[in-house]
């Protein structure tokens, strides 16, 4: 514990490294400030059905990837997922396709090239998962939305699917704004950073969730608490994977001038 604190103080001590720190919470604060701005036209007291119906399967995943925004109806409900299928696909079409596998011998003016590619098949990936979402809401939870909105047409579609769509699309690529500022001016990987703080932010609801089924159906606190040593154990085996060190052994070849002897040593690589 002493030397954490002490690895604090040195961070401190660091200027540049405490203005990166200040600047990535600074962001990291914009983005859960906005996994609360719900879409216009829903009323957020409404959702409650619609919240418990996103707590496991895949749209569980979704949400604990959004922080609770998907659950929320927020304009960050999709999240960084869009982001995140389009740079796998993109991965993949670099092993299959030539001409992505020129752009990644080119360098720094490649990756950009691959990088403004990813931005718009992002944006083709929310054209196809918003109207999905806004489908889902307006189908299974009309009650939650204001009726002017949906009875309202502009050019053939309805005034809340409309505006609901273009801010999805405005707010998976203001997640995307953000991670490459934390990228750039924060600590780096910023994608990563706030996939992290996502999950964060819904691992308490999601232990008092687990604690009280526990209690409630079956397993008792016993069963939690196996699950949360077992965690522990994921958590710790992690750290030491990513912390650890292979010692690869380097015989080094002997000399011999004179009456002396040089070299002859043993020595690892880190």
């Amino acid at each position: 514990m002493k030397r954490f604190f002490n690895t604090l103080k040195n961070i401190y001590r660091i200027e540049d490294l405490r203005k990166r720190i200040g600047y990535t919470l600074f962001i990291l604060l914009i983005y859960r400030l906005g996994a609360h701005i719900v879409l216009p036209g829903i009323n957020p007291g409404s959702l409650s059905k619609f919240t418990q119906s996103t707590q496991d399967g895949l749209l569980g995943m979704l949400d604990l990837f959004s922080g609770g925004a998907f659950s929320n109806a927020s304009i960050f409900a999709l999240g960084v997922m869009p982001y995140i299928s389009a740079s796998i696909v993109i991965q993949l079409m670099t092993l299959a396709v030539p001409y992505f596998q020129r752009l990644q011998k080119e360098g720094e003016s490649g990756r950009k090239k691959i990088n403004q590619i990813t931005r718009f098949l992002t944006i083709g990936v929310v054209c196809v998962q918003a109207p999905a979402y806004i489908a889902n809401i307006t189908s299974q939870y009309r009650y939650a939305v204001s009726p002017m909105l949906v009875d309202t047409h502009i050019l053939g579609f309805s005034a809340f699917a409309l505006t609901a769509f273009l801010l999805l699309i405005a707010g998976t690529l203001f997640i995307m704004w953000l991670g490459e500022r934390i990228t750039d001016n924060g600590l780096g990987n910023g994608i990563s950073i706030i996939i992290m703080a996502g999950i964060i932010a819904r691992f308490p609801f999601a232990l008092q969730s687990e604690f009280i089924a526990r209690l409630t159906e079956s397993g008792g606190p016993i069963v939690f608490i196996a699950e949360i040593v077992c965690l522990m154990l994921v958590i710790g085996m992690c750290v030491l994977l990513v912390q650890g060190t292979r010692r690869i052994p380097v015989q080094y070849a002997k000399r011999i001038v004179g009456n002396k002897q040089f070299g002859g040593v043993r020595n690892f690589l880190h």
